[in-house]
């Protein structure tokens, strides 16, 4: 759970995965169904306003909403009824905390509204059946994932090589460490990924959604 008590400007990072957030912005919850994101954002979070949400792991989504349309910050906002239940699928769900969001969760699996590619999960970790011909398994992998896994897998080099620079690494141990070309290589990735050059991240003055 994150709260601002001010208006406050972030880059919001490239990510791998796809999400449901809950904004409280005034008095009024918003819940948002979010993608994946292939470039950092400049956003901000207005004063006095909580989020609370949950990343899902590569592979799992609502079929109603396919990340591929809800990526890049193309959120879908769900209709919130008087009362302060959501309507999804024609169903009212009481509005979940960030105690017990894991419940919400569980009852959107079993009404099979959340559901879990197995194929994409083991795509992404560096597996797939013989049985599935690699086209399809492209075309699955993008359908329940987004993006493409090769662009998922830049975004956590990118991801890794801002943390490396926020603990202290130097750029060019990091270049190394992350697997990129030169410190030019690097520095296009970060711009793009996360926002700064690393430089910027390395000196640690600016916020990140990390």
């Amino acid at each position: 759970m994150a709260e601002c008590d001010r208006a406050t400007a972030f880059s919001s990072l490239a990510s791998i995965r796809s999400g449901i957030g809950f904004a409280r912005i005034g008095g009024t919850t918003v819940v948002h169904l979010r993608g994946p994101a292939g470039k950092a954002t400049e956003l901000s979070c207005p004063r006095d306003s909580e989020y609370f949400g949950v990343d899902f792991r590569v592979g799992t989504y609502l079929p109603a909403f396919p990340p591929g349309r809800l990526s890049n910050l193309r959120d879908a906002v769900l209709p919130v009824l008087e009362g302060g239940r959501i309507l999804l699928d024609g169903q009212a769900w009481e509005m979940p905390t960030p105690q017990n969001l894991d419940v919400f969760l569980d009852r959107l699996r079993r009404a099979g509204l959340l559901v879990v590619d197995p194929l994409v999960h083991e795509m992404w970790h560096g597996s797939a059946s013989r049985k599935v011909p690699a086209r399809t398994a492209q075309s699955r992998f993008v359908r329940a994932a987004g993006l493409p896994r090769r662009t998922l897998l830049t975004i956590e080099r990118a991801r890794a090589a801002a943390g490396l620079l926020r603990a202290g690494a130097a750029i060019g141990d990091v270049v190394i460490a992350a697997g990129y070309h030169d410190q030019p290589h690097l520095t296009r990735s970060l711009r793009r990924m996360i926002g700064y050059t690393p430089g910027e991240l390395a000196r640690g003055e600016v916020f990140l959604a990390l």
